[in-house]
């Protein structure tokens, strides 16, 4: 699950890391400015005393170690301490003087090198940061409380960086290339990678990381950080437990697979879930999960299996659950007919700019099935398949909030017909930092399907859908 701060943002929380563009030195606040002054300040002698250094202790540590380095029988710790003994051997035979801490500065950068992501390293194990962005091997960018920060980190150069993209996407068996210049995949610990090299990238290699938390949010989490009223967790609770189709809408970045893992969380224990992914990301903790994987093609362009491909197949697989990660294709159709097809209780993500969106854009994938059906008859499908909308926004202050929960209540004329039971509530304002002071408050509407929930024994508090909550 990424583990996408929620709380209000606080700028000077990343002063450790990189001071804010506006304070940098060449360019007014801008980006380029601050690139631009980087790239002089290397140039102008303040670059990187022991580069030449490192990249002979870095050869003579791979020479020396050699095979080890890749040996499969060896564990991440055993391997740690080779790298670590050979590094101290390699760097005391070297005779450049050095202090104590730029000796303890070489090791680390080139342990991190060969044991880890370089550059990346300290950055991938900040837990306070929750993305970071690589625009070339000069530009970095992390995400801290949804503020974007330059670091004055870098990599040596293209290769280095290469290098880097090659070590994360290999260890998923996934490959990038002039061929296939795009790449998804996951570090170990599941956080999401992209990566994007040239000729596609025009200025360098692109890496973007979101990155995950060795201990995902619960539902009191994000009740916490103001995510979402504690009302309407105990309506979304009710609705998974109750086998409801929920879609969770949102844009880049606004937390759609933190919720879509908290609602997974309330799934039993005795049901078997299959989970479908891109990218395996969703962390679920129930006793019988069954994780499946997209793959794409090889290098002849045969081999790939597609997200509508596993939802096919996981219709045999006997599940009482479907969770997809998300929807972005014609394997919505496949879907919308497992969810009208007894096996209700599926979660889903789509990327849309409202609930009223999201069914759109659903049906707009279902006509990339190709399979020409008629308007209404998909609209129907949608109507009888998917029962409630949760849109999830990224707020200006870089906060993320459930902003709407929404009934698909069925169809009018050739019209689906929805109704809002939770809203977000904007006339709070804003405080002196610019924090949204808003929050996710009951409409005092009463969702029809609160029968079929009392029909499967669910039973939700009408105190519930107090018009404005508390």
């Amino acid at each position: 699950m990424v583990r996408n701060r929620d709380v209000p943002a606080a700028g000077g929380q990343a002063a450790h890391l990189g001071d804010p563009p506006q304070d940098r030195p060449g360019g007014a606040g801008s980006a380029t400015g601050t690139l631009e002054s980087r790239r002089r300040a290397r140039s102008g002698g303040l670059r990187d005393p022991f580069a030449d250094l490192k990249r002979l202790v870095h050869a003579e540590l791979v020479r020396s170690l050699g095979p080890k380095l890749y040996d499969a029988d060896t564990t991440q710790s055993e391997l740690e301490q080779q790298v670590r003994a050979a590094l101290q051997v390699a760097v005391a035979a070297t005779d450049r003087p050095m202090s104590g801490s730029d000796r303890a500065r070489l090791t680390q950068e080139i342990a991190d090198d060969i044991l880890g992501y370089g550059p990346l390293e300290p950055f991938l194990s900040d837990p306070g940061l929750t993305e970071v962005m690589v625009n070339g091997p000069e530009d970095i960018w992390v995400e801290r409380d949804g503020r974007l920060t330059p670091v004055e980190a870098a990599f040596a150069d293209e290769a280095h960086l290469r290098r880097t993209i090659d070590k994360i996407v290999g260890k998923v068996g996934r490959r990038v290339d002039e061929a296939s210049p795009m790449v998804d995949a996951r570090l170990p610990d599941g956080s999401r990678v992209n990566a994007v090299i040239p000729p596609l990238a025009l200025d360098g290699s692109k890496i973007t990381i979101r990155k995950f938390a060795p201990d995902p949010y619960t539902v009191d989490d994000l009740v916490a950080f103001g995510t979402l009223s504690a009302e309407a967790a105990k309506l979304l609770e009710a609705c998974v437990r109750g086998r409801l189709n929920v879609l969770v809408s949102g844009g880049t970045g606004a937390g759609k697979t933190t919720t879509l893992n908290v609602l997974s969380s309330f799934i039993p224990h005795d049901e078997r879930i299959v989970t479908i992914e891109d990218a395996a990301e969703l962390r679920l903790h129930q006793d019988h999960v069954v994780r499946l994987e997209s793959r794409p093609a090889n290098v002849e362009g045969r081999g790939a299996v597609t997200i509508r491909d596993l939802v096919r197949n996981s219709l045999r697989m006997r599940p009482d659950r479907i969770v997809v990660g998300e929807i972005r294709d014609a394997a919505a159709l496949d879907m919308l007919q497992a969810m009208n097809t007894g096996h209700d209780g599926s979660l889903s993500t789509v990327h849309a700019n409202g609930p009223r969106d999201a069914l759109s854009r659903i049906e707009t994938m279902v006509m990339m099935a190709g399979l020409e059906l008629p308007v209404r008859a998909i609209r129907e499908q949608v109507a009888s398949a998917v029962d409630v909308v949760i849109q999830q926004s990224r707020l200006k202050d870089g906060s993320r909030r459930l902003t709407s929960v929404t009934e698909v209540s069925g169809m009018e004329g050739d019209v689906i017909t929805m109704q809002e039971v939770f809203g977000y509530d904007h006339s709070a304002g804003w405080d002196v930092d610019g924090r949204s002071l808003g929050r996710l408050r009951s409409t005092g509407l009463r969702p029809r399907f609160l029968e079929r929930l009392a029909e499967r024994n669910i039973h939700v508090d009408p105190m519930l859908f107090v018009r404005g909550g508390q």
